[in-house]
């Protein structure tokens, strides 16, 4: 079983043509209401590939709440560690430009309430991998790391949004997962900006923090370094694709690393359906509506 402990959203999506100057104001060509939170989406992204699932979050006592329960439900996933705290869920306001790029502002909502664990034990208990983001709490975050490596689960961390790890337990993470820009960040170093400076910086990062490293590129796929030499390194690169909306394709790559880990699968292998799952979501609007099944994703890997 795959556990995701993060963030859900309702996402207030509009459609522009390019993203707004300060003091601009710009008239969308289309508006959507979409189901949303990085660790819902990836949730749902390793779920759509056949992994038994858990999502462990909050949402508020309001219309949005229920249909994130009922969204999660229908995709299988168990919601019974989704608690509900406070009034409001968390919203993700975002615009999408005509070359696919996205601009996000989150409102955290319920998700900024999280913090310890109630029962962890046996919310975590038969984990394989336990999966979290910064969309929540550095307490709550914790909280799911700690669990799951006192189950012996592979450990991951979605870095994002970019923030320092000063806060958060690096001690109880297996892999730290991360874009270009976020990696800098953490790394205090420029952006890299091709795959060979990735693979530098994510070799320094694994060094500094003692945890594997995968840096995705977008286009140019991912690339990964190993923990004190386990695992190798390496670089996958991505496939053309006719780009739609790049919103949740960096889910859906770790939503479905997290997956090919579940099932076994060596870090290259993981690291390759992940580029593939990653490239097919962006092909369609929406953070969710291109996540591949593992049927879809298994033909195009083909």
């Amino acid at each position: 079983m795959i556990i995701v402990a993060g963030s859900a959203n309702m996402d207030l999506v509009a459609r522009v043509d390019h993203q707004p100057a300060p003091g601009e104001t710009l008239i969308a060509d289309g508006y959507g209401v979409h189901d949303g939170g990085k660790g819902a989406n990836q949730a749902v992204a390793a779920a759509r590939l056949g992994s038994p699932m858990r999502f462990v979050g909050a949402v508020g006592a309001d219309d949005f709440g229920q249909r994130i329960r009922d969204t999660l439900a229908a995709e299988s996933i168990d919601t019974a560690a989704l608690a509900t705290i406070g009034p409001a869920s968390g919203i993700a306001m975002i615009s999408v430009d005509t070359a696919g790029e996205n601009c996000i502002i989150v409102v955290p909502g319920a998700n900024g309430e999280l913090g310890a664990i109630d029962n962890a034990e046996t919310i975590f208990e038969s984990a394989r991998v336990v999966l979290a983001q910064l969309e929540t709490t550095p307490a709550f975050v914790n909280a799911a790391l700690k669990a799951g490596r006192a189950q012996g689960a592979e450990t991951m961390l979605n870095a994002a949004p970019a923030a320092s790890l000063a806060p958060y337990a690096v001690e109880a993470l297996d892999w730290l997962i991360v874009n270009a820009a976020e990696a800098a960040l953490i790394g205090g170093a420029g952006v890299p900006d091709d795959p060979a400076g990735a693979q530098t910086l994510a070799a320094e990062l694994a060094e500094t923090y003692a945890v594997g490293v995968v840096i995705t590129l977008g286009a140019d796929g991912a690339v990964w370094h190993g923990r004190e030499g386990a695992d190798g390194r390496g670089h996958v690169a991505g496939a053309p694709a006719d780009v739609v909306d790049t919103t949740g394709a960096g889910d859906t790559f770790v939503g479905a690393f997290a997956w090919a880990r579940s099932q076994d699968k060596s870090v290259r292998e993981a690291v390759t359906w992940a580029v593939a799952a990653g490239g097919l979501s962006v092909t369609q609007a929406g953070a969710r509506s291109g996540m591949p099944t593992h049927t879809a994703l298994a033909a195009a890997l083909a």
